[in-house]
């Protein structure tokens, strides 16, 4: 880059791109510089920049007004005058125009665009490193910008093609068709970007689906037309690339499942020990063999959320879910501030996985008992044999009264939800414990250790949970596998009847989890026993360690 005045030997033509777009351009054209005028590049660079800037001061622009309603956002004077601005640059230096390959230039582009830190500041100067990518970065986009033009999506309709498909991909065929903030894959989409940054993944990758339909079928239930009732999924997600094969292929469009559907066996060393004790019953079609092998239906299911619905069952305003998201995941999702009209989001968080006990069908059938265990995830426990809480214990119980169920003609249900610690992180779970084991580890100042760490005792938030019923096809529990008044509540709100509660049994409580078992009834949890004073919690203590100095 050169100071104004000195004179350079020119890197590239010195005439201006070819003029695209408007016709009129060439009454008004952009001023230029000195500088400009002698170095070409240069004046690529700073339009580059200048967008950047544009960018931003929308950005800032929306953010302000998000004390609105976002739905009702509407482009005032500044930010028509923005893309009025951006238009002009388009049209003087066509994005297409910048080089991005060839080793000479793509150096002078980069030395330009850094600054001494060596950080780019200008987007359009990164060279995408992916085949099928753009050189420009799209910081955000927005309704009414010239090319959006997202897919209908009417979330709630029975028809899906009415309904239309969650299309989020960023493809170069995709990417201004899109009807939802975010992408696929919950928590593992950031190792889908690692792989396409370590060049290990191609962008434009296009699943083959072949022989990967569902492997039983599920539904539709009316349920799947109320958008009420399901909010935090895509109803139609395990059929997405069948329901929408010529939006597939004759326009291009990437449209993947949110859901899979598979058949499996599954074995649980504890099961073994319910076939010999006689407690389960091999059949041969349920529960396979004297190893307590069981033949499962299971069902994979990655978070969609259609935020109106997200707000409404947490009592909010939309606007106030959509700034919270932005802001608290550290500005990861700008449409959601800029892209009012997109009412679908996929959050990269954990999903959740279904197993299913007999035949799939029962599950939906008033006329049979369903046994339903819904389980939040705890590695330590449910995958390590943790005995400082009730987590396996339970899921074990669950499981072998579901298969129960199925093998006296009725259906066996439990849902995995991955919500590791209470969904605080594995991380503070283990804090706590530190806290606990360090401390006099009572009953009760179960919950007071928690919050004195996270801030919050519990961050599970039931609501969204029973939408997984509602999908199912469930409209009544009969034997609810879990004391959680706060699942209890989510389920019964959402209009499901549970007919009878049933808690873990004394005997499959280690001892150690007691103080969690305690406290838990204590504070509302389902308990068909005692429910301790808070004097006598506080007697209730757990091992200690053996290495504390006190």
């Amino acid at each position: 880059m050169t100071s104004k005045g000195e004179q350079t030997e020119p890197t590239a033509p010195k005439e201006t791109p070819t003029e695209q777009g408007n016709p009129d351009t060439s009454k008004n054209p952009p001023f230029k510089t000195a500088d400009e005028k002698e170095n070409p590049i240069l004046a690529q660079v700073l339009a580059a920049v200048k967008r950047l800037e544009l960018d931003h001061g929308r950005l800032s622009l929306l953010l302000d007004a998000i004390n609105g309603r976002i739905e009702n956002i509407s482009f005032n004077k500044d930010i028509a005058k923005m893309m009025t601005e951006e238009q002009s640059l388009d049209r003087e230096f066509p994005p297409e125009s910048i080089p991005t390959s060839g080793a000479q230039e793509d150096g002078r582009l980069r030395s330009a665009a850094e600054d001494t830190t060596g950080v780019p500041r200008s987007p359009t100067a990164v060279k995408s490193p992916q085949r099928g990518g753009t050189s420009r970065i799209i910081l955000t986009t927005y309704p009414g910008q010239s090319g959006i033009d997202p897919i209908k999506m009417d979330w709630g309709n029975m028809d899906p093609r009415a309904r239309g498909p969650v299309v989020v991909s960023r493809q170069y065929d995709t990417v201004r068709r899109r009807n939802a903030i975010g992408a696929h894959g919950g928590s593992y989409s950031i190792y889908h970007a690692l792989a396409v940054a370590s060049n290990n993944l191609d962008t434009e990758h296009r699943p083959d689906f072949t022989n990967t339909e569902p492997a039983t079928k599920i539904g539709p239930f009316p349920q799947w037309g109320d958008k009420k009732k399901i909010v935090a999924m895509d109803p139609w997600g395990h059929l997405a690339p069948w329901l929408f094969d010529e939006l597939r292929t004759d326009h291009q469009l990437d449209i993947r499942p949110t859901i899979a559907i598979t058949r499996a066996h599954m074995k649980l060393p504890e099961l073994a020990d319910s076939v010999r004790s006689g407690r389960l019953v091999p059949d041969g079609k349920i529960c396979l063999n004297e190893t307590g092998e069981l033949a499962v239906t299971k069902v994979a299911v990655e978070p969609v959320w259609y935020l109106p619905g997200v707000a409404e069952r947490f009592g909010i305003d939309e606007g106030t879910l959509r700034r919270a998201l932005f802001e608290v995941t550290g500005g990861s999702f700008p449409e959601l501030i800029t892209r009012g009209d997109i009412k679908v989001f996929l959050p990269p968080i954990g999903g959740l996985t279904v197993y299913i006990f007999g035949d799939p069908a029962k599950m939906s059938d008033p006329n049979v008992k369903l046994a339903l265990r819904v389980h939040d995830e705890c590695n330590g426990s449910d995958v390590f044999g943790s005995d400082i809480c009730t987590c396996r214990p339970y899921l074990i119980f669950g499981v072998e009264e579901a298969v129960k169920e199925a093998q006296k003609g009725g259906s066996g249900v439990v849902i995995y939800f991955r919500k590791e610690g209470r969904a605080l992180g594995e991380v503070t779970k283990y804090l706590v414990y530190n806290a606990r084991k360090r401390g006099s580890d009572r009953a009760s100042e179960y919950f007071k250790r928690t919050e004195n760490i996270a801030g919050v005792k519990d961050m599970r938030f039931q609501a969204l949970m029973p939408d997984i019923l509602h999908w199912l096809g469930i409209t009544k529990i009969d034997r609810m596998l879990s004391m959680s008044n706060m699942k209890h509540d989510a389920i019964v709100e959402q209009g499901i009847p549970i007919i009878e509660r049933v808690p873990i049994p004394d005997n499959l409580i280690p001892e150690d989890s007691r103080v969690e078992i305690d406290a838990k009834i204590h504070a509302g949890y389902f308990t068909s026993g005692k429910v301790m004073n808070l004097e006598e919690l506080s007697n209730v203590q757990g091992r200690q360690w053996d290495d504390v100095d006190h």
